[in-house]
């Protein structure tokens, strides 16, 4: 540990926050919900305690500031490829690559827990949060294009169907998603969507 923690001087801003949130998917990828020790995520984090909770007061309230954090990069990732079909390939991608990690399935499992319900359910209500990251904007485009009808389907159901069948895939059958799955999935969905072949 360096003689003067991050937090020393007070320091505001996000590259705490990402440091923090880190150290959580650390915490929660060893230890899971009930063994998450505020205390040893401040240490790696290399912040003062207080730190943390001025930010998230409670563990919940850290573990929804790591789904949230976790949406945002997803959303990142996901890049215009020019086809609602290559959009959700890409969705396909990048989700089976997060909840595939180590941290990923850690926190799937710490959000789904009855322990953090408040906090994630909260979270899910938000719709800046909902619509945060870019991966509503995957469907935007779609429609910008004239490749899907929101009125038909709406984006929350599509993302659930999406998200939901990667995680099936990874946690509960405990198998890859590999290229010929994320094709077989993407096709189902964007014929469902009566989107273009």
């Amino acid at each position: 540990m360096c003689s003067a923690r991050r937090d020393a001087g007070r320091p505001r801003g996000k590259p705490i926050e990402d440091a923090i949130l880190a150290a959580t998917l650390d915490e929660l990828a060893r230890h899971g919900l009930s063994g998450l020790n505020v205390a040893r995520v401040a240490e790696a984090a290399d912040v003062h305690k207080t730190t943390v909770y001025r930010r998230w007061p409670t563990r919940e309230a850290l573990v929804a500031g790591a789904l949230e954090a976790a949406l945002r990069q997803i959303g990142a990732e996901l890049s215009d490829t020019g086809s609602l079909r290559g959009d959700l390939r890409r969705m396909v991608e990048v989700l089976a690559l997060r909840v595939g990690s180590p941290q990923g399935r850690a926190l799937v499992q710490a959000a789904i827990s009855e322990g953090a319900d408040a906090a994630v359910g909260a979270l899910g209500a938000d719709p800046r949060v909902r619509a945060q990251g870019g991966v509503l904007a995957v469907l935007e485009r779609a429609v910008a294009r004239g490749e899907w009808d929101p009125a038909r389907h709406p984006p929350e159901v599509v993302l659930a169907l999406l998200t939901g069948g990667v995680m099936h895939r990874l946690l509960m059958e405990r198998q890859p998603v590999d290229a010929a799955w994320a094709e077989a999935a993407v096709d189902a969905l964007v014929r469902g969507l009566g989107g273009r072949g």
